[in-house]
C-alpha cells in the first residue's frame, strides 16, 4: 500500500498517479537525501477536485457558525498533537532549522485558533436606511456570504502556515478549498490534509492536489472556481491574475524589505533585531530585512555590531537544535544568490562578511556601498544578504525605502515620536513596525502590500472579508 507520501487528495478520496512517471521524488535541501515521493495530480484529477468541491461548497455555505467553529478547533488540536512529526517534516523538506520549524507549526496552531473564533462572530451590520423620506421606516441588513471554491496556491517557506492561512479562513467563512502547493514542501500540506479529511468539513469541500505549474494554470483559469488566493513571485502571479477572468484574485507577491535605524534608536535592539530579521530560515522569507538605513551618527558603530553578530550565527545541519542558518531551497537558488553578491561586487559594493557557500548554505552575507541598479538592492534576493546604508534625515531615509518596485512591510527603530509618525505617513507599505523589524508578523494582522507586493490581505479576519461578499437585505413597512 502506497503510504501518505505518495498520494493526494481529492474531494474526501485519496488517489494515486496513474502512471509512475506522474511521480516525483522530494529530496533533503541539506545533503540531498531523499525525504519521500510524492504523487501528481493529473487533469482528470483537478477536474474531479473542483466537481466535488463545487458539490461540498453546497453544505459548507450552510454549515453553522458552531460547525465552523468545531471543526477548526479540531484541526488545531490535531496539529498540536503532531507537532513533532510535523516540524521534524518541513525541517526535512524545506531546511528550515528545526526551531524555526517547530515555530511555524505553533503559528498554524494559532491561526486554525484563531479561525475557529472568527467562525463564532463573523457576522454583519444593520443600516439605517430612513435617511431620506423615500427610506421611511425602513433599515437594512447586510451579511457576508461565501464565494464558493476557493483555489489556494501556496509557496515552499512555509509549507504550513502560509497553507494555513488560505484554508482556515476559508473554512471559517464557509468556502471550498482546493490547495495546490508547492512541491517541494508538499508532503507538509498532505498531512494536514489528513487532520482535515479527519474532522466533521464535508469531505468533497478539501483538495490537496501537488502538479505541475501549467496544470494548476488550467484551475486558475477554470469560470467554476470563484477566487484564487496566490502566494509566490511577481514573476508567476501576475500574468496569473490576467488569466483569472472574473474571479477574486488576492496576491501577496514578496518584497525586498527596508528597515530604518534612525539615531535615538536602542542599538543594541536594532542589531539583534536584525540579525534575526536579515537571516531567519536564511533569507527564505518575503518580509525578511534586505535593506538597513542607518544614521550617519551610529553608521559605523552599527556596522561593527552588526558583522561580529552575523558572524556568530552557526550555520549547518538544520536539524541541529544550535543552528540558525541552514541550506536555501535548493542549488539553483544558491547559484543565483551567489551571482548577485558578484554582481554587486562588480558594481562596488564592499563584502563585510560571507559572501561564499558551503553546499547548498549560502554564508549569511552583509554588503556596504552597494549601488541602486545591482540585484541585491532593487530585487527581491530571497537569500541570506542584506545591505547597510547610510542616511542623515528622515526624508532621506523614508525615500531610500520607498526606492523599490516592491511594498510589503518596513521597520522603523526610533524612539523619536515624530520621526514614528512620519514614517507610517510616508512609507509606501502595507505595514510599518516600530522598533522591530519588518519580518514581524502576528497572524491576526492584516497582511499584504502595494506596488508590486500584490494587493489583498490576509490575516485570518481580514482574508475572510476577501473571500465572502456582501449581500443587502432591505426591510420595512
Amino acid at each position: 500500500m502506497p503510504t501518505p507520501a505518495s498520494r493526494f487528495y481529492v474531494g474526501g478520496e485519496w488517489r494515486y498517479a496513474s502512471d509512475p512517471q506522474h511521480s516525483l521524488d522530494l529530496c533533503n535541501p541539506y545533503g540531498g537525501s531523499k525525504v519521500g515521493t510524492v504523487a501528481l495530480a493529473g487533469a482528470a484529477d483537478l477536474d474531479l477536485a473542483v466537481r466535488r468541491a463545487a458539490s461540498g461548497f453546497e453544505r459548507t455555505r450552510s454549515l453553522q457558525s458552531y460547525e465552523r467553529h468545531e471543526i477548526l478547533s479540531a484541526v488545531a488540536s490535531e496539529l498540536q498533537v503532531r507537532k513533532e512529526e510535523l516540524a521534524a517534516l518541513i525541517t526535512a523538506e524545506v531546511g528550515k532549522p528545526r526551531s524555526a520549524s517547530r515555530l511555524e507549526v505553533d503559528r498554524s496552531i494559532t491561526t486554525f485558533q484563531y479561525a475557529a473564533e472568527e467562525a463564532r462572530r463573523f457576522g454583519g451590520e444593520v443600516v439605517p436606511l430612513d435617511l431620506t423620506r423615500a427610506g421611511h421606516d425602513k433599515f437594512g441588513i447586510v451579511r457576508r456570504f461565501p464565494r464558493g471554491i476557493v483555489l489556494a496556491i501556496s509557496p515552499f517557506n512555509f509549507p504550513l502556515n502560509l497553507v494555513a492561512h488560505k484554508v482556515a479562513p476559508a473554512i471559517a467563512s464557509g468556502n471550498a478549498v482546493i490547495v495546490k502547493p508547492a512541491l517541494q514542501g508538499c508532503l507538509t500540506s498532505l498531512i494536514l490534509a489528513e487532520i482535515i479529511a479527519s474532522t466533521g468539513l464535508p469531505k468533497e469541500a478539501f483538495s490537496v492536489t501537488p502538479c505541475r505549474n501549467e496544470l494548476a494554470e488550467t484551475l486558475v483559469t477554470d469560470p467554476r472556481i470563484a477566487m484564487l488566493s496566490f502566494t509566490g513571485s511577481p514573476g508567476v502571479g501576475w500574468p496569473l491574475k490576467a488569466k483569472a477572468g472574473r474571479k477574486k484574485v488576492v496576491l501577496e507577491l514578496g518584497g525586498n524589505a527596508g528597515v530604518i535605524v534612525d539615531r535615538s534608536a536602542d542599538l543594541a535592539l536594532a542589531v539583534s533585531r536584525n540579525l534575526a530579521g536579515a537571516f531567519v530560515f536564511s533569507g527564505q522569507v518575503c518580509i525578511k530585512v534586505q535593506r538597513i538605513y542607518v544614521h550617519s551618527d551610529c553608521f559605523d558603530e552599527y556596522c561593527r555590531e552588526f558583522v561580529k553578530g552575523t558572524k556568530a550565527l552557526l550555520c549547518g545541519d538544520p536539524q541541529r537544535e544550535d543552528v540558525f542558518i541552514g541550506p536555501v531551497i535548493n542549488a539553483e537558488a544558491k547559484e543565483r544568490i551567489l551571482a548577485w553578491i558578484d554582481e554587486a561586487k562588480r558594481l562596488g559594493a564592499t563584502v563585510l562578511c560571507g559572501g561564499g557557500a558551503d553546499g547548498n548554505i549560502v554564508e549569511p552575507t552583509v554588503l556596504k556601498d552597494v549601488p541602486r541598479e545591482a540585484k541585491v538592492f532593487s530585487s527581491e534576493v530571497f537569500g541570506p544578504v542584506v545591505t547597510l546604508h547610510k542616511f542623515d534625515t528622515i526624508g532621506e531615509a523614508a525615500a531610500g525605502i520607498n526606492d523599490s518596485e516592491f511594498g510589503l512591510q518596513a521597520g522603523i527603530f526610533s524612539n523619536d515620536y515624530s520621526n514614528i509618525l512620519f514614517a507610517y505617513k510616508h512609507f509606501d507599505v502595507g505595514a510599518v513596525i516600530v522598533n522591530d523589524n519588518p519580518t514581524f508578523r502576528v497572524d491576526n494582522m492584516p497582511y499584504g502590500g502595494i506596488k508590486s507586493s500584490g494587493f489583498g490581505r490576509e490575516g485570518v479576519r481580514y482574508a475572510m472579508d476577501e473571500m465572502t461578499e456582501q449581500k443587502m437585505l432591505a426591510l420595512g413597512a
